[in-house]
């Protein structure tokens, strides 16, 4: 049986004329953590959203935990085992941090239709729960998104991705608003991703970050995977060398 979870060949996307992201062949295999790096508008976010059907591609194939997958969105990818820190952390601002952990996927002490009553009781211990395993403080779960700083509401969104995670875990620049002590708190959540054995995709420009947390680390450049390195096998200043152009793809035009 193979240790394949996500693997894409030939992704592409294309936005009219632009290439945004061109014949990308990537494999993350069970329990891996792999960083995909890059600089801005190298494809990094494109080929999150193309994996997780944020938009649909413009051709090639992903195939995940074994199978052939087009998802229609992003929560049929959920469903299946995905789960998914975007930049743009997709939190109800008017919810409570239990309604947003829960979001989409709520609890009910019995379902009849417009008489459905949720069972916040469960909700709210499993989210304390989950806060727990995870680290993150928040002073009151009550309190509705809206209030919380904007580091507290990078810290829900990535204990609701950990608290759920199934298969696989993406995260797209999670602690670039962050401060010095909520990175830490974050980077501890992916350390125990790792130790449950759960896959993670980390979308990040820390290259301190990258070396500290994962086995594998990818590089994008205009659109293209231009390198593939494992981690004890290279330095931040290959990685820079791969990201700027000085090596991989092109470089030789670079220099003409």
């Amino acid at each position: 049986m193979s240790d394949i979870i996500l693997e894409t060949r030939g992704l592409t996307k294309r936005y009219g004329g632009v290439h945004a992201l061109e014949d990308a062949n990537f494999v993350l295999r069970k329990g891996e953590h792999i960083a995909v790096v890059g600089d801005n508008g190298a494809g990094k976010s494109t080929f999150v959203r193309q994996i997780t059907a944020v938009e649909q591609k413009s051709g090639g194939q992903v195939f995940f935990d074994g199978r052939e997958v087009n998802f229609s969105g992003p929560l049929e990818a959920r469903e299946s085992g995905i789960e998914t820190v975007f930049q743009t952390l997709a939190l109800a601002d008017d919810l409570d941090v239990p309604s947003n952990l829960f979001l989409g996927r709520e609890l009910f002490k019995f379902r009849l239709g417009p008489f459905s009553v949720l069972d916040r009781k469960t909700m709210r211990e499993r989210t304390l729960e989950a806060l727990k395993t995870t680290a993150v403080k928040i002073p009151n779960v009550d309190n509705p998104i809206r209030n919380m700083s904007g580091g507290q509401r990078q810290c829900v969104s990535i204990a609701r991705t950990a608290a759920f995670a199934s298969k696989l875990v993406i995260m797209d620049e999670p602690t670039a608003a962050l401060g010095v002590q909520e990175t830490a708190q974050v980077e501890n959540i992916i350390r125990g991703l790792k130790e449950r054995g759960v896959p993670l995709i980390l979308v990040s420009h820390n290259l301190r970050q990258v070396f500290d947390l994962v086995d594998r680390i990818v590089v994008f450049r205009r659109g293209r995977i231009v390198a593939s390195l494992n981690k004890d096998e290279t330095d931040g200043n290959d990685i820079v060398s791969y990201i700027t152009g000085v090596k991989g793809i092109g470089a030789e035009a670079s220099h003409a």
